[in-house]
């Protein structure tokens, strides 16, 4: 878990590198790039704010992502933005968990993070 979090962080400086106007998909291989700079950056997804700042950065990666992860992105995305809420439904979140985890998997598998 901990090394999808560091490749999610670490899409997000590569995003800042890059910029978000890309008007094409991109590669499964572009998509891991971007998600490893956001992986990378210093966002912690351990208080409210961080999982906000984590979010955001993954927002454009998510827009331009191959279909492949296309799918385990937006899990990703709507879990955090969940977790974020002030007063978050933790039904809700239980319901999502599956999902997240199972994105984080995907995102391991497709980017080779699972070693």
């Amino acid at each position: 878990m901990k090394k999808t979090l560091t490749v999610l962080i670490a899409a997000g400086a590569l995003l800042g590198a890059a910029g978000c106007s890309a008007p094409t998909q991109d590669t499964t291989a572009e998509t891991c790039a971007r998600v490893q700079t956001v992986g990378a950056g210093p966002t912690s997804n351990e208080d409210k704010a961080g999982m906000i700042r984590l979010a955001n950065r993954l927002r454009p990666v998510e827009a331009t992502a191959s279909a492949d992860l296309k799918t385990p992105l937006h899990s990703i995305i709507e879990f955090l933005d969940e977790s974020a809420k002030e007063t978050p439904d933790s039904a809700k979140l239980q319901e999502m968990q599956g999902a997240y985890t199972s994105a984080g998997q995907a995102l391991s598998a497709a980017c080779g993070g699972g070693q």
